[in-house]
């Protein structure tokens, strides 16, 4: 039997009162808690469709945190997991 690990979400809701777009998230995958950042996965390319949606430049990949929130925050987008702690037994960002 597996054993499951509880865990709580490490971020707060990013938005503010400019937000015009909601994306919504469930929790962060291991590689995006390693990274420190939503979609944190070097494959994952979340970042880049979200920038040629909204027609603008693409983050950085070296983007941390900081600049990520106030790329999203600029271009009025606000990010938000629905889901605040959950109990995880096996995860696989592949």
């Amino acid at each position: 039997m597996l054993m499951a690990t509880r865990l709580k979400h490490p971020w707060p809701a990013v938005y503010d009162r400019n937000s015009q777009v909601l994306i919504l998230g469930t929790f962060p995958s291991p590689a995006s808690r390693l990274a420190g950042f939503p979609y944190g996965h070097p494959q994952n390319i979340f970042w880049q469709v979200l920038a040629a949606s909204l027609g603008v430049e693409a983050l950085p990949k070296t983007a941390g945190r900081q600049q990520r929130e106030l790329w999203l925050l600029t271009n009025r987008v606000a990010l938000w997991d629905v889901i605040k702690s959950c109990e995880i037994s096996q995860a696989d960002d592949s």
